[in-house]
Formats: structure tokens, sequence, C-alpha cells
């Protein structure tokens, strides 16, 4: 699905410059790593807001092509993201932010013809994450939690060929943080590639295995949850002593 080689990035003297960094299809697997370790950066490169410096020895390919119109790649990916949340405050419903996965837009404007079909698509994707009922509610009246749901669904609306989760826990409680691993879990149950970026290990859900280290730009370690997920690897990373328990398949870190 994706593989970048050498990426690099203006502010990140080298993106990904130990070896090639490979999500093939289906593959699900979580980045981490402190604030400004360049997480989001590298979700942005993959979604084409952010471009890389041209070098010779560079080259990023996502599905196959490393050329691409950025509103046809945009179609292929569902994404969640705080950047995304801000952009999708306002007057518009939880039915048009859902339809507006079909333009990769946060509305629906007035160059935009929704037909019956996306339409049934955004009621059915609505009624699968459970917030039908916020269909004619503004974004701007929900909660976090009910807001970040909407999201998701905008996010699946389009059948996309992989999810990118950005840091999708921030601002929510307790019980939306549960509510929204638990349809993460669902999502990688059911064979859906998704890349989470976070600073939580609570986000890493159990149908996660794979686990890529990142900071100050560049990839740091690559592999299995239990080989990458060690106190003293994380120490490092973040720069403070630690302790990790881990329970059912699920991390804790303070």
């Amino acid at each position: 699905m994706l593989r970048l080689k050498r990426v690099e990035l203006q502010g990140f003297k080298s993106f990904c410059d130990r070896t090639e960094l490979r999500f093939n299809g289906g593959g699900i697997a979580a980045i981490v790593g402190p604030n400004g370790c360049g997480k989001s950066t590298f979700i942005k490169t993959i979604t084409r807001e952010c471009y890389p410096m041209a070098r010779p020895e560079s080259s990023i390919f996502l599905m196959g092509q490393d050329t691409w119109d950025v509103f046809t790649l945009r179609k292929q990916l569902g994404i969640v993201s705080n950047d995304l949340m801000l952009s999708c405050t306002g007057e518009a419903s939880g039915r048009d932010v859902v339809l507006s996965g079909f333009f990769s837009s946060t509305a629906i404007y007035s160059n935009h013809t929704v037909d019956p079909v996306q339409s049934k698509m955004a009621e059915a994707t609505l009624a699968e994450l459970k917030v039908a009922h916020l269909a004619d509610r503004p974004v701007c009246e929900m909660s976090s939690g009910e807001a970040r749901r909407v999201l998701i669904a905008r996010a699946l609306v389009h059948k996309p060929r992989a999810l990118l989760f950005d840091e999708p826990c921030n601002s929510l409680d307790l019980a939306a943080q549960q509510s929204l691993r638990q349809t993460m879990s669902a999502l990688a149950r059911s064979g859906t590639a998704i890349i989470l970026v976070t600073h939580e290990l609570a986000d890493i859900v159990p149908e996660i295995q794979r686990v890529i280290l990142m900071n100050r730009g560049r990839i740091v370690a690559d592999g299995t949850k239990e080989e990458i997920l060690q106190v003293e690897a994380l120490t490092a990373l973040f720069g403070v002593s630690l302790q990790m328990a881990r329970r059912d398949g699920h991390y804790m870190l303070w």
C-alpha cells in the first residue's frame, strides 16, 4: 500500500533515512513518538498536504503509484485527525460532514452534487457507527466524542483502502475514548488497513501488532508490539523515567 524511502521534509533532516518504510495492503500499525517528532507530518505527507524535498535517493509510492491527483488519492484514504475536526466545526450537520467524505471537503458546498447512492451510503454509515441520531445535528452542537464518531463515519463512507488515525482520542473523555478504541478494534478485525499515530499507548488496541517508534523526524525502531514496547526504549524515546503495565493486549504507560 505504502512505501517511503529516505524521505526528507523541510524541518526534518531525515524522515526515513535508515531503510524503507513499508505498509502492505490490509496492514495495521501504530506510530508512537513524543509531541513534535513528526508523526502528524508523516500523515500529511501521505495525504499530500506536505511534499518532500526533491532528492535523487528519495521516493514515495502510495498504493503502487508515485504520482497522484490529490483529490483522487484522498478518496482512497479515510482520515480522522484533530485538524480535520477543527475544520468541521460550524453549522454543517452530521449528515453533511459524512457526505463531504465523497468530495474530500469538510462540508457540502454549492459545487457538490450528492446523488441518491451517496445519501444512502451516508445514512448506512451513520447507523453502523450508532450515530444516526446526529444526522441533522450541527457539529457545533455535538460533544467531542460525538463529533469524532461522525468523523470516523466520514472517513469510512466512501469505502477507503486505508484509514489514518492521527491522535484520535485527543480531547475525549474516558467513555468516548473507550468507545472510539472499540470502534478501532472492530475496524481492525474487519480487515481494514489502519495506520494509527499516537503518543498514548492506550490507543494501541490489541489488534495492532506492529509498532514504529519515531523521534526527531526519524524512524528509530520498527517491529512487533512485544519487541518495541519496552520500558527502556520508551524511556529513551520520551526522555523521562516511565513505568508500563500490560493486560489482555492493552498497554498503559505512566
